[in-house]
């Protein structure tokens, strides 16, 4: 056998394309379920491509088609024979993680092989000779077209994929009450009437597509708790899916569903003076999930989001949660037959935990630290040297979509890859490599930044900050053929849309706050200016352009619909709504009546045209999302709302002239930041993220300005809100002009304040100092520096005395 088959290679010098159809699947008989399964995938994704479905083979290695050899190392004798034949190199798989080879052999007939080095590995290149014949792992969830194609062939002389850069990867459902929950209990599981083992197949299915490998699973008490459906877990574990919880979920127990914890049932959630109860729940959750792979979430809060129960001093807190986590992992080695270290665990230092560890909590190695944004994409902290050492290592929960104050942001995906890359990436180069979870909301619509956030999990090291930023226009091209020809105005638009977003988002532009004082409650209008730099009258025209610009692109999909039209035209309708009320209000208080009409019809207009998106979204193909797309009202937004207009009857509507048409500056002046005098070699200018769609990464960097008219100068620079890398570090910038003595700006706030609100809102940290200079020199310059590396510049403003009011001031 093995010389004939050498014969055949000396008679084929190169790897010929496999073409899928007619062909039949070969798999052996001890392969796992999980990857017969996906053998099943497999089938149907070829005949989705070919309308020709290949047989499948258990076992039987000699057939008169052509052969697709699917096998995991260890478990295949199929794939242990190719490796001794030479067609597979062993240390490809031999105890790699979630790895996989793609070869097509060089032979007379070649076959196409799949061999994985565990049984993830070999779905994920199952799933990857899918998406090389045609299969976007979005065909069901974003409706993305799967071309015919009965010439299909796979061209890959070989292919080794490498362990994932991040070990644990994958989504949490959260907030599913006004998406995913209605849609399911209406409309896809309407037998069931909750999210369950139907639409987990298809949460689980598109995960492994996107090569992650755990769910967090829907949580809110309007759902049935995930175990409340047995059929649920089964579902699961038939896909190889790992479950893990959030933050609240402690070993696996939802205590936001009364089925899990109801307290005039069980008692108060508190484990000083109900410990024997919430330990009876353990060992019964242990005791149904345990034989099932999965990741701990240990220690406590209170029930959902609430702090510890029982108001205790901080120190006795401390030696709680120590006890906590001690009997958990009693627990996990009774139920799971492992010593506690050799059992995947995660900590979550979120809002109060967090406290409790930096305070003296001291949390066993193997555990996984897993640090979070503060909810609005940036990282509250990540690992410290010493942290760095943890055999657990670290992760990250991040999130996308999220319900809480200062203002939810449940509707659209608005956050910019750049931004995602640039946190992310700081936490893995800090030790966050073992887990990323990623709070999506419903799924819909945040397809885009969830593939983003895969890729990265999966290959971080392909990516940089040029190649995030024009990762997703790619990608759009790669799912959309017609859009090759216009790649540079999908590009653009995806810029525009989430430069305006950036500045503030759709959800945002009620100007309201949420769980706040009365005085910050309620709707308000918006800050943009209407008087000044056309701040107004161009957020409506690039609005305006990116929605025509969406329209002319589409190619009548309802998965462009989905992933494009939809998001940019609604955050252009929901602006205008806002924006036009905003007028109204103006021009009533200045006796321009007609006006005022014309604005407030606009903003009727505007409110009708959110609802018609919504309503078509939810239509689409015979109304597959009927009950997915809203305008979600969170539990105290009223964005969604219409805002208060003035309309007079009788008096007429003018239209008023809303073309931009932008003014030199007088007595100020915008550093344009991409053109500095001098700068360090770790300075760089970054594109995708800030309000001019490009910040300055300090380092340190100069500028110059013109000659002033006055002896002082006022200087407002805003930065990219970060946090701090960890105690120790600061995000401090120093300021100086003309060489002269350096101000230093350190952006110290605490999460909730009122400083920390307005810079999440605004994605943008603000100070202004004021400077001395020497009025007749021709030109000066201004010197920036950062205290420590990765600090981002992204508008600096000199004023010496003709700066007016604005939100985010004027351009460069």
């Amino acid at each position: 056998m093995i010389g004939l088959w050498l014969l055949a290679v000396c008679l084929t010098t190169a790897a010929e394309a496999f073409q899928v159809k007619n062909s039949t699947i070969v798999v052996d008989d001890g392969e796992n379920h999980q990857v017969k399964r996906a053998v099943g995938d497999l089938q149907a994704d070829i005949f989705r491509v070919t309308s020709c479905q290949p047989a499948v083979s258990f076992g039987k290695s000699k057939t008169k088609t052509p052969q697709i050899i699917v096998g995991t190392y260890g478990k295949s004798r199929l794939i242990e024979r190719l490796i001794k034949q030479g067609v597979i190199n062993e240390a490809d798989l031999k105890g790699r993680w979630e790895s996989y080879v793609l070869t097509v052999t060089r032979e007379r007939q070649p076959r196409l092989v799949i061999a994985g080095s565990d049984n993830r590995g070999t779905i994920y290149g199952i799933y990857d000779v899918a998406e090389r014949i045609g299969v976007s792992p979005w065909y069901w969830w974003a409706d993305v077209p799967v071309r015919k194609n009965g010439q299909a062939a796979v061209n890959c002389d070989y292919y080794a994929s490498g362990e994932p850069t991040v070990k644990y990867r994958g989504i949490f459902i959260n907030d599913e009450d006004w998406g995913l929950k209605p849609w399911a209990t209406t409309n896809y599981e309407r037998e069931l009437g909750d999210i369950g083992p139907r639409t987990y197949a298809r949460v689980c299915e598109l995960i492994l597509r996107l090569k992650g490998n755990m769910l967090a699973p829907a949580m809110h008490e309007c759902t049935g708790a995930f175990y409340s459906h047995p059929k649920s877990k089964e579902v699961c574990d038939s896909f190889g899916i790992i479950i893990t919880t959030s933050h609240c979920e402690p070993l696996l127990l939802n205590n936001a569903a009364k089925s899990e914890w109801d307290t005039k049932r069980d008692g108060d959630w508190n484990y000083k003076t109900n410990r024997k109860t919430i330990l009876r729940k353990w060992v019964g959750r242990l005791a149904e999930a345990s034989q099932y792979e999965n990741i701990y979430t240990v220690a406590m809060r209170g029930l959902h989001d609430a702090k510890l129960r029982g108001n205790l001093p901080l120190g006795e807190r401390v030696t709680l949660i120590d006890t906590v986590i001690q009997h958990q992992r009693q627990l996990l080695e009774q139920h799971i037959g492992k010593k506690a270290s050799g059992i995947p665990q995660i900590f979550v230092p979120y809002k109060e935990t967090m406290d409790i560890y930096e305070n003296g909590l001291q949390v066993p190695e193997d555990i996984t630290l897993v640090w979070v944004d503060d909810n609005y994409g940036y990282m509250k902290r990540v690992s410290n040297p010493q942290e760095q050492q943890r055999s657990g290592r670290a992760g990250v929960y991040y999130h996308m979509s999220y319900l809480g104050a200062p203002h939810d942001y449940l509707w659209l995906n608005t956050t910019p890859p750049v931004l995602m890359y640039e946190e992310l990436k700081k936490a893995y180069d800090n030790g966050a490599d073992r887990y990323w979870l990623l709070n999506v909301g419903d799924i819909k619509p945040m397809e885009l930044g969830m593939q983003t956030f895969f890729q990265m999990a999966w290959n971080l090291n392909a990516f940089s900050f040029e190649k995030i930023h024009t990762h997703q226009a790619e990608y759009l091209v790669k799912l959309f053929p017609h859009l090759a020809s216009s790649a540079s105005d999908i590009a653009s638009l995806l810029d525009t849309y989430y430069r305006l977003a950036w500045s503030r988002k759709p959800e945002y532009m009620g100007w309201e706050y949420e769980w706040d004082d009365k005085e910050h409650t309620g709707l308000k209008p918006a800050e943009f200016s209407f008087d000044n730099y056309d701040e107004l009258q161009q957020r409506m025209a690039d609005y305006q352009y990116i929605s025509n610009e969406a329209q002319r692109l589409s190619d009548g999909s309802a998965a462009y619909y989905e992933l494009v039209q939809f998001p940019v035209q609604a955050a252009c309708q929901m602006n205008r709504k806002f924006l036009m009320a905003k007028l109204n209000g103006q021009m009533y208080a200045e006796g321009k009546i007609p006006e005022a009409n014309w604005a407030a019809r606009q903003m009727e207009q505007a409110y009708d045209s959110i609802q018609v998106l919504n309503n078509r979204y939810n239509e689409l193909l015979d109304g597959k999302w009927r009950g997915m797309m809203t305008v979600p009202p969170g539990l105290t937004a009223l964005y969604q709302n219409k805002p208060e207009v003035t309309y007079t009857e009788g008096m007429g509507e003018i239209p008023i002239n809303l073309e931009p048409h932008k003014e030199p500056l007088k007595d100020c002046h915008v550093v344009n930041l991409a053109h500095p005098a001098k700068q360090s070699d770790d300075a760089c200018l970054i594109s995708g993220i800030g309000y001019d769609w490009q910040v300055m990464q300090l380092g340190e960097a100069t500028y110059t300005f013109p000659t002033v008219t006055s002896d002082t100068v006022e200087v407002t620079v805003y930065t990219v809100p970060f946090w701090p890398l960890y105690k120790g570090k600061s995000n401090a910038v120093s300021i100086s002009v003309d060489d002269g003595p350096a101000q230093v700006f350190e952006n110290k706030f605490r999460e909730y304040s009122r400083t920390w609100k307005e810079q999440v809102l605004r994605n943008g940290a603000v100070c202004r100092m004021r400077f001395a200079v020497d009025k007749k020199l021709p030109s000066h310059s201004i010197s920036l520096k950062s205290h420590y590396h990765g600090q981002m510049l992204q508008r600096v403003i000199i004023d010496w005395g003709g700066l007016k009011p604005s939100y985010i001031g004027p351009t460069p």
